[in-house]
């Protein structure tokens, strides 16, 4: 193996690294310059003509529509629900739940509430730190669990989009690949849900809520398989939140203890109650569920005419066509939802224009980090190849030159590298879908050559990712800005460091058992 082609096709993640560890530099401009890099090496070492490079990342920015357009779509309605008071009287019920079981209370709010609000396109790192902090935790469990909670379904965030853009990777029907996913959710979710525990209240607290953690973990992760086998798989995050939320008050009955308690409410709380209804306020998701299962239910015919007949296919790469699905893709419907809501929420011409003021001030840079992670991932993907997109000298491509070193450096146990890769990728580019279309085809290729099931490794890789998100500075970041602790997030990030190297040592096992 030569050094030097895989010091070079390591380049773009390293230089990535160093900007974001060292520099400190925010991840969309990390991103440029590793594009860049990424872009010399394949021009000049791997001999990829210019139109070829231009080509393949311009079908990467096409490819990460799914995401980028997603966060464009998300963040306009948040901004909007944040301006009608809508968000904070939904803000006001989730404070008033189990407050008397502390234990519960993590679950209901960090993996109940957290999933939900990560499935349907919201941020918990926004949203559930200043709650947290309101119920009376530290700042730096407010940072922490919500980066946390929702991580084992990561996948099944944005309605879905991680699993899709894995789909159309690998060249297989959602439903299919889906259950490469679902099958790690039961132990994930359950470690995820152990995890918080501990940090709270470290082994006493762990020992104390071991029952509903695991109710907790199991409902969660049992719920994302059973929905991978109905085919409702970018529902898979709505149904989990709410089912853990319903199970964990199930649990307070069984317990009797309360399910509610007004009391913890501030005035300001009383004041989003009386501004706005709580339907009215949720109406912007309640839409968009229903939306969402309409156009994905098996038996109705919306799912074959918006994801099949409407396809929209965009030929960039020869062969290879981007399919756009816009009348599928979860983005154009919570923009219906949005724009369908609006009667329900009234704003007023202010509260519009200061929600677009919003939107165009911190959009656009996360947009373009999602773009540009994308457009490497499909550059290196293709690089080394010619005109007619045909690798002209074997093995000179860079995922092939990382396949070969990662195979012959693990061999038959780089099934146990493939979560450490995935939780690096998402590190490195902040989110689970980066990390699957930076990663994917590395390890389909790395799997072929040892032997082992390409899927599950590639999906475990995914699972890393997800899981990156407690260490993920941006998220952190994200958090502690919301309740105003800019900062804490690098103490933070020591603990959640360990507990997301501990999690993948777990998945990584289960995917060397299922790879052969």
């Amino acid at each position: 193996m030569d050094l030097l082609s895989v010091l070079l096709a390591l380049l773009p993640i390293l230089v990535i690294l160093i900007l974001l560890i060292w520099r400190r530099m925010a991840a969309d401009l990390s991103g440029l310059i590793g594009w860049a890099v990424a872009a010399l090496a394949a021009l000049l070492y791997f001999q990829t003509p210019l139109a070829v490079l231009l080509k393949s990342s311009l079908a990467g920015v096409v490819a990460s529509f799914p995401i980028t357009l997603m966060v464009a779509a998300s963040l306009l309605q948040v901004f909007i629900m944040i301006e009608t008071g809508a968000l904070a009287r939904i803000i006001t019920l989730i404070k008033t739940v189990a407050p008397t079981d502390q234990v519960v209370q993590i679950m209901i709010v960090n993996v109940g509430f957290g999933t939900l609000l990560a499935a349907l396109g919201a941020t918990p790192v926004s949203i559930l730190p200043p709650i947290m902090l309101a119920l009376g935790y530290s700042s730096f469990v407010a940072i922490a669990l919500p980066a946390l909670g929702y991580d084992a379904l990561c996948t099944y965030a944005l309605l879905g989009v991680p699993v899709v853009v894995f789909a159309g990777l690998v060249g297989k029907p959602v439903n299919e690949v889906g259950e490469y996913f679902a099958r790690f959710m039961p132990v994930i979710s359950t470690c995820i849900a152990l995890g918080m525990l501990w940090i709270v209240g470290r082994w006493k607290l762990v020992w104390k809520g071991l029952l509903p953690a695991l109710l907790s973990g199991l409902s969660a992760g049992f719920i994302a398989i059973g929905m991978n086998a109905i085919g409702l798989i970018p529902l898979s995050g709505v149904a989990a939140g709410l089912g853990v939320v319903l199970v964990m008050l199930a649990y307070l009955l069984i317990i009797r203890k309360p399910l509610r308690d007004r009391t913890v409410l501030t005035e300001a709380d009383q004041t989003a109650e009386k501004r706005i209804s709580l339907w009215v306020a949720l109406s912007p998701w309640l839409i968009l569920v229903v939306f969402a299962v309409v156009v994905n239910l098996p038996s109705l015919p919306f799912y074959t005419l918006t994801f099949k007949t409407l396809a929209m296919p965009v030929a960039i790469i020869p062969g290879a066509p981007e399919k756009v699905r816009l009348f599928w893709q979860a983005y154009f419907w919570v923009l219906v939802s949005t724009l369908l809501a609006l009667p329900f929420l009234k704003p007023t011409k202010k509260q519009l224009g200061d929600s677009l003021k919003k939107w165009v001030q911190r959009a656009p840079r996360p947009m373009l980090a999602s773009a540009v992670f994308f457009a490497i991932a499909y550059l290196m993907n293709h690089s080394g190849k010619d005109l007619d997109w045909v690798l002209a000298v074997p093995g000179h491509n860079m995922i092939v030159v990382l396949a070969n070193a990662s195979s012959a450096a693990f061999g038959k146990f780089y099934p146990l590298a493939a979560p450490y890769l995935g939780l690096l990728a998402g590190f490195v580019s902040g989110s689970e879908t980066s990390a699957i279309a930076m990663l994917t085809n590395l390890h389909l290729s790395a799997a072929q050559q040892i032997g082992a099931l390409g899927l599950v490794v590639a999906a475990v890789s995914g699972i890393g990712g997800g899981l990156a998100s407690v260490i993920s500075p941006a998220k952190l970041q994200n958090a502690a800005a919301a309740i105003d602790k800019i900062g804490e997030e690098s103490s933070v990030l020591r603990v959640t460091f360990v507990i997301s190297l501990v999690i993948s040592a777990v998945a990584a096992v289960m995917a060397l058992l299922w790879a052969y």
